[in-house]
């Protein structure tokens, strides 16, 4: 044995208490929710997938998304996205919304140069 064997001794016993078991709360089964199948957004869900099957390719799903004119068939992040933004209609911008825009394009593009994918 050491000199300091039954300083450094280890012992099976706890030094501190884990509590109790905190107890599970058993609640009634709760109400299923009743939802309306038939709203805009659920009843044209997948209206587009046949598309070109039915209608001989003339039209892309893209070209028939309404919504702002920046998102219409746009997939990025959110700077490339802010970016087209002030493109598209950054000169018909109120004054206050376009100076909101440039300081958010100006803040994620020093994010995405510091912290971005490839540093």
């Amino acid at each position: 044995m050491s000199v300091f064997g039954g300083v450094f001794r280890q012992s099976s016993a706890r030094l501190f208490s884990t509590g109790t078991c905190a107890r599970t709360r058993m609640h009634a089964i709760p109400k299923l929710r009743q939802l309306d199948r038939w709203t805009e957004k659920r009843s044209v869900f997948g209206v587009y997938d046949n598309i070109g099957i039915l209608g001989d390719f003339k039209a892309h799903p893209k070209d028939l998304i309404r919504g702002p004119v920046w998102l219409r068939g746009f997939s990025g992040n959110e700077l490339q996205r802010l970016i087209r933004k002030k493109r598209m209609v950054g000169e018909r911008m109120l004054t206050e919304d376009k100076h909101s825009l440039d300081k958010r394009i100006s803040f994620l593009y020093r994010r995405f140069n510091r912290y971005g994918k490839h540093r």
